[in-house]
């Protein structure tokens, strides 16, 4: 039985802050323990690491009891000095989150390729002051296994390394003393001096690039973004890959991989955790589950990746697959590279939550060619109808009007030019409301060139951008925005950044018609230096979907990347309590 081929990085030696969490304010004097829930060895703490815990003797029945008497004593003789008037069922407050964190994946970016980072925080609006903000390369990669006759070389392997603390020589051992959780490291890649003004700069070069690690604190962590761009001009891989870096979690959907034909699918798991993670890779086609062994109780040491390549767990080729990464303990990152020989390379964005209703912003209006990957629960059949959201609504294309997905299985069809030469989001939804179905979609996308060379993007079903959602990485001429409103017609402010090297600000107000697509060219600040970044804010009416394409041809090839934008999540419920000293006796 073929194990799966992956390069593993160690040298990750310190623990690391969750990617992409937001935290509610903190008493001063907290203190988390870290408890393992996984195999592997706990790592020691770094800067991405909270504090540690402990433990302490148990005292004596006498002792407890002494005690008990006296917290009951002092809290009925000394009560708080503002204690809280709300009921037991008043609603919650929201505060600004105080820290976030992501993690990007090693860059696909071969010997002739480059990789750019930028990172934003939107000015706030909140008390929260000071902060800091800063993207770290993780350790010196290992050296790669060897791998199965027919895959790319080391080159050509994407492997997403945990952020962790470089030692001095890049050896990836860890340094003699941790930094502070809320400081920028000494040997930072890229820092964010304050909120509102993006940074940007090149990632670490080479075929082995590390991963990067991204943290942000106080003013700066509500709406913190990192977008990580890869421009790769030679063959194998051609293309230019975006992604907006993601936070750790427990469960990923990708649809739309494949292993079929030139295709070179890679999935890189990344623990930025202190305790191991066990993952299954569950792996679905036109059959159903595509059972092996090797993608079960895959361990991801703490601070550290692996990255899966998938023609080793499919037991050939299949054209149409739909990835769900299960992590049975712990948390990680996940993201999933494609590369279509010289037709195009993308990230596949992780899907939003399987539901009934998906819709899928971003077709430009010169897409040459589309493919719509649907996947279906194993409890039962989907019945789904296709439908485009132009600019007057949506509408039923024709001869793709809808798609019948087996339980369990994986259900494809060709749209060819879909869009006709207009702007475009695509939604699939159960064709009799009485038989809702939750399904994950995923949407291929080519753009060709009079010369007929091309590139491809991945879409993916989308939640609302809600409040506010930020994209990091625009460029002068090359960004457009496509709002879709999913319900009632809405209103958006658009705003663009200063530039990440001068620039004033820009702010532009949008409506869009009920079920409508809007596609405008990003406005840009004025006397723009360098790159912006851009933020949509719903203003009034029903939710909306949006994405932005970047576009920067790159030798006569159309290069674009297209990415989704989705709530920041930059405030939380904090509950309403009460002063209750009789918690004490219970």
């Amino acid at each position: 039985m073929k194990k799966p081929a992956f390069r593993k990085k160690s040298g990750a030696d310190e623990a690391s802050e969750p990617a992409g969490t937001a935290f509610a304010p903190e008493p001063a004097e907290s203190a988390d323990a870290a408890e393992p829930t996984g195999k592997g060895p706990a790592a020691g703490p770094g800067r991405f690491a909270g504090k540690a815990g402990g433990t302490r003797t148990t005292p004596s029945l006498l002792a407890a009891a002494v005690v008990l008497a006296a917290v009951f004593g002092i809290a009925q003789v000394r009560p708080p000095a503002a204690p809280a008037t709300a009921d037991a069922g008043a609603a919650p407050t929201t505060a600004q989150v105080e820290r976030t964190g992501a993690v990007c994946p090693q860059p696909l970016q071969s010997l002739t390729g480059s990789t750019t980072l930028s990172a934003y925080t939107p000015p706030g609006t909140g008390s929260a002051t000071g902060g800091t903000g800063w993207l770290s390369d993780a350790s010196a990669p290992a050296v790669p296994a060897a791998q199965p006759s027919g895959t790319p070389s080391a080159a050509a392997t994407p492997t997403a390394t945990a952020p962790a603390t470089p030692a001095p020589t890049g050896s990836g051992a860890p340094t003699a003393q941790a930094q502070d959780k809320n400081a920028a490291p000494a040997d930072a890649r890229l820092t964010l001096a304050k909120a509102g003004t993006p940074a940007t700069g090149p990632a670490a070069n080479g075929d082995t690039a590390p991963g990067t690690g991204a943290v942000a604190t106080g003013a700066l962590a509500p709406g913190f973004t990192v977008t990580q761009t890869t421009v790769v001009t030679e063959q194998r891989g051609l293309g230019l890959s975006g992604l907006t870096c993601t936070p750790a979690g427990t469960g990923f959907w990708f649809a739309g991989a494949s292993t079929a034909g030139d295709r070179v699918d890679y999935l890189s798991l990344v623990n930025t955790e202190s305790s191991a993670a066990v993952v299954d890779i569950k792996l679905y086609g036109d059959k159903g589950l595509i059972e092996n062994d090797a993608a079960n109780g895959l361990t991801v040491a703490p601070g550290s990746s692996q990255a899966v390549l998938l023609s080793t767990l499919t037991k050939g080729a299949v054209t149409d697959l739909a990835v769900h990464v299960v992590v049975r303990s712990g948390r990680l990152g996940a993201a999933l590279h494609a590369a279509d020989g010289n037709k195009g390379a993308d990230w596949i964005p992780a899907s939003a939550a399987p539901a009934d209703t998906q819709v899928l912003p971003g077709l430009p209006a010169d897409t040459t060619s589309a493919r719509l990957v649907v996947w279906a629960p194993p409890e039962d059949d989907a019945d789904l109808k296709i439908q485009l959201s132009g600019k007057n609504g949506w509408f039923t294309p024709a001869g793709n009007e809808s798609i019948h997905v087996k339980a369990g299985m994986v259900a494809a069809v060709d749209l060819g030019k879909v869009t006709r030469d207009e702007v475009a989001g695509l939604r699939v939804s159960p064709s009799d409301p009485k038989h809702p179905t939750p399904v994950v979609a995923g949407l291929r996308v080519d753009r060709a060139a009079a010369n007929g060379k091309s590139d491809a993007a991945w879409l993916t079903g989308s939640n609302p951008v809600g409040a506010r959602a930020t994209v990091a990485d625009n460029r002068a001429g090359g960004s457009t925005l496509y709002l879709t409103s999913a319900g009632d017609a809405a209103t958006v402010r658009v705003t663009a950044s200063a530039g990440s090297g001068g620039g004033t600000p820009a702010t532009k107000e949008v409506q869009i018609p009920a079920g409508g697509t809007v596609a405008l060219p990003a406005p840009e600040p004025a006397g723009l230096n360098g790159v912006f970044a851009l933020t949509v804010e719903t203003v009034s009416g029903g939710p909306v979907v949006a994405a932005r394409m970047l576009s920067i041809p790159t030798k006569d090839v159309p290069m674009f990347t297209v990415q989704a934008l989705r709530d920041d999540h930059s405030t939380v419920k904090v509950p309403q309590a009460a002063q209750d000293p009789g918690v004490v006796l219970r």
